[in-house]
């Protein structure tokens, strides 16, 4: 029982976070840039996904717990590994963050200043494309949650 509850709590925790991606994803930010001149549009929007990043990191540890938590359950069971496909997803969808936002913030200021190698464009469709990979991943997480144990 313990698990299954474990595992509900992980899949709300888990929509919640994928519908707040998909809210600023694909409603927030193209607002954004169709109500505001351009360069306003892209600080807001900017500041929204340093605020998503920072949000997503403490939730995406909380994930990582209840996965790791799960696995431990699992193990003690004698039920599969203690590393799970729950915690595999959770440390992907972090790593998304790190590798999207984080590792990918100071390269694309320096390519609007016009220093790199990479171009601002490239820079951003490849942090778009980390995000999209990191709803899918969140998404499958809270899908495999909510199907997660039985017992």
């Amino acid at each position: 029982m313990k698990a299954r509850t474990l595992a509900r709590a992980g899949a709300w925790l888990a929509a919640a976070w994928a519908g707040t991606m998909a809210g600023i994803g694909g409603i927030a930010a193209p607002a954004l840039f169709q109500l505001l001149p351009r360069a306003d549009a892209g600080r807001v929007a900017g500041r929204v996904f340093a605020v998503e990043a920072t949000a997503g990191v403490c939730v995406g540890a909380v994930l990582v717990l209840v996965g790791l938590q799960l696995g431990r359950l699992r193990g003690e069971e004698g039920q599969g590994s203690r590393f799970g496909a729950e915690l595999i997803l959770a440390l992907g969808a972090v790593a998304c963050i790190v590798a999207g936002h984080y590792a990918l913030l100071p390269m694309l200021e320096a390519a609007r200043a016009g220093q790199g190698s990479l171009s601002f464009g490239a820079l951003h469709a490849l942090g778009s494309g980390f995000f999209a990979l990191r709803f899918v991943l969140v998404a499958a997480l809270a899908w495999r949650l909510m199907a997660a144990p039985r017992a």
